[in-house]
């Protein structure tokens, strides 16, 4: 196998599209890069090639970690904001995708739902990644990944759980990363925050070939027990209307993680976020939601959001050495 491209070609659209040996070798990839990165070795692998990126939600991690992984592989680089394209509006997606792809040599997409990004990549004649959509997340599950193995040698075996809604793309694309790579994910959660049940049982198959296993419960302490890795988000996500929040509130608070919750997993325990997160009121939505709601924090308390188990930077950070591999690996 190629130790760069050997995904050369190929669409980044959800890991559910990818063997384990595949997902693996990218982890392998962004970690060879990373400490490239590291030691300043220049590693230009795409020098000469310019990539698009489409950006219907915008983002903070995804933006910076799609444009900084570009430039250190030679690429360039066109950010498209909800008001740079005309991407459904005037010109259909496949016609987007048939333009962008005769003048860019990739293409990034992050907002609505997942037919976008792959109505996106049947029209498309290069690559195309998905930066975030509302079903799947997969570029934040490899840097997840990626953490967990620096955190802990391996993946295969570590207890992984999921606290809140699960239904979206983070509790999606925990799951099928998990039930791939062999890890034992357990979604905690109210039941009507439970992922979708044909998600599941998918899940459930590809866990029982790979020596994991696909958990739901709904008791925070059970779920926790003897768990490597904490992991949550935010209870409303980007373009949710207002009036959702009150809802969520009343059923995620017994979910939120606290220092109390962490002591109740395994010693080594770590907590893990996708970012942002509303861990204080120094933010303009924290502080409305906090004025609104009477609450000061909301999925994970500040103080285990600060303290030495978290890991969410680490995390962060390597958004962009998976991001990297990627593209390294498709183009």
């Amino acid at each position: 196998m190629n130790t760069v491209n050997f995904l050369k070609g190929k669409d980044f659209l959800k890991l559910l599209d990818f063997t384990p040996e595949e997902i693996a070798s990218l982890i392998a990839l962004a970690a060879d890069l990373k400490a490239k990165k590291k030691q300043g070795i220049a590693h230009e692998y795409c020098k000469g090639k310019n990539i698009a990126l489409i950006f219907e939600k915008t983002s903070t991690r995804t933006r910076c970690s799609f444009e900084v992984a570009a430039r250190d592989l030679g690429m360039g680089v066109t950010y498209l904001d909800p008001q740079g394209s005309q991407i459904g509006k005037k010109e259909s997606i496949a016609d987007t995708a048939r333009v962008l792809s005769s003048i860019y040599d990739g293409i990034e997409y992050r907002g609505y739902g997942q037919e976008i990004v792959e109505t996106l990549a049947k029209y498309s004649s290069v690559p195309v990644w998905n930066g975030l959509t509302n079903e799947f997340h997969p570029t934040q599950i490899l840097a997840d990944f990626l953490t967990v193995q620096e955190q802990f040698g391996a993946l295969k075996g570590i207890k992984f759980v999921y606290m809140g809604d699960a239904r979206y793309n983070m509790g999606n694309s925990l799951m099928v990363g998990c039930a791939k790579m062999g890890l034992h994910f357990v979604a905690c959660a109210p039941e009507k925050y439970f992922p979708d049940e044909k998600l599941v049982e998918e899940c459930k198959a590809l866990a029982a070939q790979s020596g994991g296993s696909v958990t739901l419960e709904t008791d925070p302490e059970k779920a926790v027990a003897g768990a490597q890795v904490i992991y949550t988000d935010v209870w409303v996500s980007m373009g949710e209307p207002e009036a959702v929040w009150a809802e969520r509130i009343a059923d995620l608070t017994p979910y939120r993680v606290t220092k109390s919750l962490m002591q109740k997993a395994a010693e080594n325990a770590v907590f893990m976020h996708c970012l942002p997160a509303f861990h204080d009121l120094n933010t303009t939505v924290g502080k409305q939601m906090g004025e609104k709601f009477g609450l000061t924090e909301m999925e994970v308390t500040d103080e285990v959001f600060e303290s030495e188990q978290s890991i969410v930077f680490k995390e962060a950070e390597n958004r962009m050495h998976t991001i990297k591999a990627v593209m390294a690996a498709t183009l």
